[in-house]
């Protein structure tokens, strides 16, 4: 009965063509516009709160809650976000330019991104890698923070630092070297 209780953020993604919504999903870790199949890249506008950030050629967008910061996130160059923050990081996924870097917005913030080029395979979004949505050029994936939360219950002594220092394989202590004269 001991334990300390944990509230996570979750993210509602909904794609939308011509206007209507046609799927929806929530995610704990990470929304990922990726190009499918196909080896060309995938052009899209980035805009967050109605206002308009870039356009770009990647191989797509990940969109992470601090919970998925350490997931696939991490491996594509984003920040380690503790899970207390209240921000989601976006992070292009190998970017045509260099100019196109990871991005941390406050959690309330409206993310939408629209598939701008036509691409041989259907580009698609996926939550968490279980769910997967092909697109069309001109759809639209809205994503931001879901009314529904996940509540986590800790063992006592748990330590957020000691799950990265595992999962990460983050060396320990470094001792000061001891003279041996």
């Amino acid at each position: 009965g001991e334990f300390t209780e944990e509230v996570r953020a979750l993210n509602e993604v909904e794609v939308l063509r011509n206007g209507r919504v046609i799927a929806s999903a929530i995610a704990l870790n990470d929304v990922v516009l990726h190009k499918g199949q196909s080896a060309r890249m995938l052009g899209f506008d980035l805009c967050i709160d109605d206002q308009f950030v870039y356009s770009s050629r990647s191989d797509g967008l990940i969109c992470s809650t601090p919970t998925g910061s350490t997931a696939y996130a991490l491996s594509a160059g984003g920040p380690i976000m503790h899970p207390k923050l209240d921000a989601l990081v976006l992070i292009p996924m190998f970017p045509h330019t260099l100019n196109a870097r990871p991005i941390v917005v406050p959690a309330s913030s409206v993310i939408l991104v629209t598939v701008t080029e036509k691409h041989q395979a259907l580009p698609q979004v996926s939550c968490d890698g279980q769910i997967h949505i092909s697109l069309l050029l001109g759809d639209q994936i809205m994503i931001r923070r879901s009314e529904q939360n996940l509540k986590l219950l800790h063992p006592p002594g748990y330590s957020y630092y000691e799950i990265c220092r595992s999962k990460l394989q983050w060396g320990g202590r470094i001792e000061p070297q001891q003279d041996h004269e």
